[in-house]
């Protein structure tokens, strides 16, 4: 055979062994030593002489010291200490009485904790695993359609393989050569956007059809009031802002109360603050996009508006003593260059993925768009929208009864510490404060504090989340290190350039190989996984974007909107048998797969509305960093 029939051979080959249940890794590593070896072969030579096992140390070593993936583990960890130390129980709770007169409470509850959780952990079968047990008995008890509580579980798991952040969008950052940063802001609108189609969904078929999923009874609808927050009704105001501030000025009331219902002065405080928790998280969000839209880019646009002779001594300083800033090169780029057994010698260089993916100061990676200013008519949207909230608020306060504050309090002791973490880790990457790696550190450091706060994690837990980070991380790094070997062979053989010729004799248009590209991935995430789609298949398709001028953000997050159908497509959709080893024994595999399959529908309703509008995926990367 032919070298690009030998490359097309391994290809086919790599799909049907891993179909055969063999391990990914090292299936790639043994077929990329395998094949290259046959590549490398020179008979005048030992076969110990082989620039295979050149080739083969190369591609370990350089994955080994890429410094973005100790952003993998540590992001990891984060997800699997929340698990481990239970945060997530008081969390349903809460979020399920707070949308207790909403249809299917129970399924928006679970969504909503599963989104939200699945941006905290970023991990698909932790969070299906975990939500099965605590969600899946509540709705087969109330009466749930067992397809709508299944469907709900898996579709919700996965979204935090798509919402930042997220290991696989590392991966694929690795993987393509492509930023970190960006493309963890090319994914957020499309993220959330995914999970509020799911939950128009869910909220739709109850409507249409009230039996799939039953209204609550009115015992479990009811809101406990501890005794304290009685007596604040009863002795202040029936409103329980009034009530507070009320107290809080006149607290000898409580001082005398009975026993089960007295406040020291520090708990009405705490009462205080926690009414005025809305109204400061408003004010800090309005402050925040002011001072980053007006303030922040002004200080930038101040930073550029220098004299000329000072930037033209400035360059030429630069010229002098600056570096040359290394190009974004996937893994698969330097490959391109190596012919097959004309080498001297295998050098197949692995480029420093870490200032591509995100390691390198993540403000320097690309010039803002602050030179541009606020977008057009920014004070007038600021202004209405300030409004709004301001009229949102007055009425909440306005309707602030007992039921309303306890609840208000319990989403204040088990959603805002998470919310304030997983906010703080995605802003600092966003706004360029920390690299991911950095932020990664912070968020697993934040994970343990909530964890040892909430008094949930002990020396067993931890000891179990550190084993399953490691065996995680490892899976990935091994993964790497076939792909690595896998691509560069595959490459050498002439299998890359086969396939390029063949996609360019088509002579599609762009939208034609966007569609192509994505159908291909979409029937492939029926047998496979995302971790072989991503480190086998997505490498084929990069280099030909930029042929059809693809922007390879808007590419990259179609692949993992795309991915979520991986996780929901039978026969390997591993997030159905997540959930059918925690359900009820009634649980059958074929009811969970039926509640999958409208979700995959959604997912492909979700791509097209990316294709129609680009700017739901392009708008804030450029916002944030031009280009």
């Amino acid at each position: 055979m032919s070298d690009p029939i030998l490359g097309l051979s391994m290809l086919g080959l790599i799909i049907v062994v891993i179909m055969l249940g063999f391990p990914t890794a090292f299936t790639l590593m043994g077929l990329g030593m395998m094949f290259g070896f046959a590549a490398f072969y020179d008979p005048s030579q030992s076969w110990t002489a082989n620039k295979v096992f050149t080739l083969m140390v190369q591609r370990t070593f350089g994955g080994m010291t890429n410094d973005v993936l100790l952003s993998i583990p540590l992001f990891v960890l984060m997800g699997y200490v929340m698990e481990r130390g239970a945060l997530v129980d008081k969390m349903f709770y809460s979020i399920q009485l707070a949308f207790r007169r909403v249809p299917a409470s129970l399924a928006v509850a679970t969504l909503i904790v599963c989104t939200f959780w699945g941006i905290a952990s970023g991990l698909v079968g932790a969070v299906v695993v975990l939500m099965g047990v605590i969600a899946m008995k509540p709705m087969l008890n109330a009466g749930y359609d067992t397809r709508l509580a299944a469907g709900v579980i898996t579709a919700g798991g996965t979204l935090g393989i798509l919402i930042p952040p997220s290991v696989m969008i590392i991966v694929y950052a690795a993987v393509a050569g492509q930023s970190v940063v960006k493309l963890y802001a090319a994914a957020m609108v499309p993220g959330f956007f995914l999970a509020f189609l799911y939950l128009v969904y869910i909220i739709g078929w109850a409507l249409i059809n009230p039996k799939v999923a039953p209204k609550l009874p009115p015992e479990k609808q009811q809101v406990p009031i501890p005794a304290p927050i009685r007596f604040l009704r009863e002795q202040y105001s029936p409103n329980m802002f009034l009530a507070t501030f009320k107290a809080l000025f006149a607290p000898a009331k409580f001082f005398n109360a009975p026993v089960d219902a007295r406040l020291s002065f520090g708990k009405i405080v705490q009462n205080v603050l926690a009414v005025l928790t809305p109204f400061i998280l408003a004010a800090v969000t309005l402050w925040g996009v002011w001072w980053y839209v007006i303030i922040h880019q002004q200080a930038e646009r101040d930073a550029q508006n220098v004299p000329v002779a000072t930037q033209v001594a400035k360059v030429a300083t630069a010229d002098k003593a600056a570096p040359v800033e290394e190009g974004l090169v996937s893994l698969d780029a330097t490959s391109n260059n190596v012919k097959t057994k004309e080498l001297e010698e295998v050098d197949v260089p692995l480029v420093a993925l870490d200032a591509a993916a995100g390691d390198a100061p993540t403000a320097g990676a690309a010039e803002p768009e602050a030179a541009a200013g606020p977008p057009e008519n920014f004070e007038l949207y600021f202004g209405l929208s300030s409004v709004l909230l301001l009229l949102l608020l007055i009425y909440y306060y306005i309707k602030l009864d007992e039921d309303q504050f306890e609840i208000l309090k319990l989403l204040i002791e088990s959603v805002m510490p998470l919310g304030i973490l997983t906010i703080l880790v995605l802003a600092v990457i966003l706004l360029g404060i920390t690299t991911a790696t950095e932020s990664a550190a912070v968020g697993a450091f934040g994970a343990f504090i909530l964890a040892f706060q909430a008094g949930t994690l002990n020396f067993d837990r931890t000891k179990q989340a550190v084993f399953l980070t490691a065996k995680t991380t490892s899976m990935v790094c091994w993964l790497f290190v076939g792909s690595a070997l896998f691509s560069a062979v595959f490459t050498i053989l002439g299998g890359q350039s086969i396939i390029e010729k063949w996609v360019l004799m088509l002579d599609l248009t762009p939208i034609q190989f966007m569609l192509l590209s994505q159908a291909i991935i979409f029937f492939l995430g029926w047998p496979l996984e995302w971790t072989e789609i991503i480190v086998i298949f997505v490498p084929i398709f990069l280099p030909l974007l930029a042929h059809f001028q693809i922007d390879p953000l808007l590419w990259g997050t179609l692949v993992f909107v795309n991915l979520q159908a991986a996780f929901l497509s039978p026969p390997v959709a591993m997030s159905a048998f997540y959930l059918k080893g925690v359900s009820p024994p009634s649980v059958t595999l074929n009811q969970i797969f039926a509640g999958m399959m409208p979700y995959m529908f959604i997912v492909i309703l979700c791509m097209f509305f990316m294709y129609i509008w680009p700017g739901m995926t392009l708008w804030l990367p450029k916002f944030l960093y031009g280009g």
